[in-house]
């Protein structure tokens, strides 16, 4: 396969370098999308959780290796704070997601505009 590539035009090489580049950013960008996801379920869970307990219950947070007794209304605007954070992080990454998948779009196109001609040659 690579010896097909190295008879291909430089231009050609280079869109299937950037096609393979951009791919790789896209992969990327949603498992970030993916993990954010997953952050911002188990903090929904955790804020349902408090909702649940009483004021005056004894609550714990998480500290590395530690388990540290935490006051229920700045863990509830702790974990809110993040949630928002998360949000916006979200925005941004689906943002990105468009950009990569437009560009994607646009070097596939250019790419079969210029395999299209080498492919009827080589039947030839």
């Amino acid at each position: 396969m690579s010896d097909e590539i190295s008879k291909l035009p430089p231009q050609v090489q280079e869109r299937l370098l950037r096609l393979q580049q951009l791919q790789q950013t896209l992969q990327t960008i949603l498992q970030q999308k993916q993990q954010v996801d997953a952050e911002q379920a188990e903090i929904d869970q955790t804020l349902a959780e408090l909702e649940k307990t009483a004021d005056d219950a004894v609550i714990y947070k998480a500290a590395g290796a530690l388990l540290v007794k935490a006051d229920k209304a700045k863990v509830n605007a702790d974990l809110t704070e993040r949630k928002e954070l998360l949000g916006t992080r979200v925005t941004v990454l689906a943002r990105q997601e468009e950009r990569m998948r437009s560009q994607l779009k646009e070097v596939q196109t250019k790419l079969q505009e210029d395999l299209n001609p080498v492919s009827a040659q080589s039947q030839q």
